[in-house]
């Protein structure tokens, strides 16, 4: 049932590419200028409190001389199965119809079982009240609520501009175009590792990409069903792989 302007006839998702990915962290700053993320001291690094929607993830892959360096962009997974819903007692955070795990900030009452729940740890619990210098103050975001502490954070896909984008195409009598929508992360990303869109449009770049060879899911034994998904890494060695595979399934 549709409730409002185009509401529940999307469903939103995001692809991320590692092959492109270089580490470079213009996610993690833009995620953390656009929502009104707290800023993180070094006292909040020292106790283990330090709040990032977005993380970038580094690893490791092969054995010494020959290991190389990897990079994972991070983030709420959105998942259609998610841990973390069934386990809050005030039914502050729940799965809408668009594929968004949703947090309502004022019915948070800061238990953390959701943080507990979770098995990617991308759930915050705000320890401070939010302070910025004076000097900070005009870049926050007026179309992003200030959290007050107490209550658990996550990254929502910049969903204010979800919402401006979907009332503004209704408003102008038109579809949505694919691609109109971009989270802050998205846009900031020099590599356009990041790709967010509508995956019930076939037609889409997002529901293309989960076709790709590449597709993976964090966890999957997990079952959690995420609505974000990434396309695998491939090394010149893996790229002659699959050359030579081409080239024998053509003869």
């Amino acid at each position: 049932m549709v409730t409002q302007a185009g509401f529940g006839n999307h469903k939103w998702a995001m692809a991320v590419d590692v092959d492109k990915c270089t580490g470079c962290q213009a996610c993690v700053l833009a995620c953390q200028v656009e929502n009104n993320i707290p800023l993180n001291t070094q006292d909040r690094f020292e106790r283990n409190r330090s709040m990032s929607w977005i993380r970038v993830e580094r690893y490791w892959e092969g054995e010494f001389p020959n290991i190389k360096a990897r990079f994972i962009p991070i983030m709420c997974q959105h998942c259609e199965n998610a841990p973390c819903e069934p386990v809050c007692p005030v039914f502050a955070t729940y799965h809408n119809a668009e594929g968004l795990n949703v947090q309502v900030y004022n019915r948070c009452v800061g238990t953390r079982y959701c943080a507990n729940g979770c098995p990617y740890i991308v759930r915050f619990f705000n320890y401070w009240e939010p302070v910025w210098p004076e000097s900070l103050r005009n870049h926050l975001n007026p179309d992003v609520t200030i959290r007050s502490r107490g209550i658990m954070e996550k990254c929502s896909f910049c969903v204010h501009r979800i919402r401006r984008g979907v009332r503004s195409a209704a408003r102008e009598g038109r579809a949505l175009d694919d691609g109109e929508i971009r989270t802050a992360c998205q846009e900031a990303c020099p590599t356009d590792a990041l790709v967010f869109g509508d995956i019930k449009d076939p037609n889409s770049k997002v529901a293309k990409m989960k076709e790709d060879d590449r597709y993976y899911t964090l966890m999957p034994q997990l079952g959690t069903n995420p609505n974000v998904f990434y396309l695998a890494k491939i090394d010149e060695d893996r790229e002659a792989e699959l050359a030579g595979a081409e080239s024998d399934g053509h003869e």
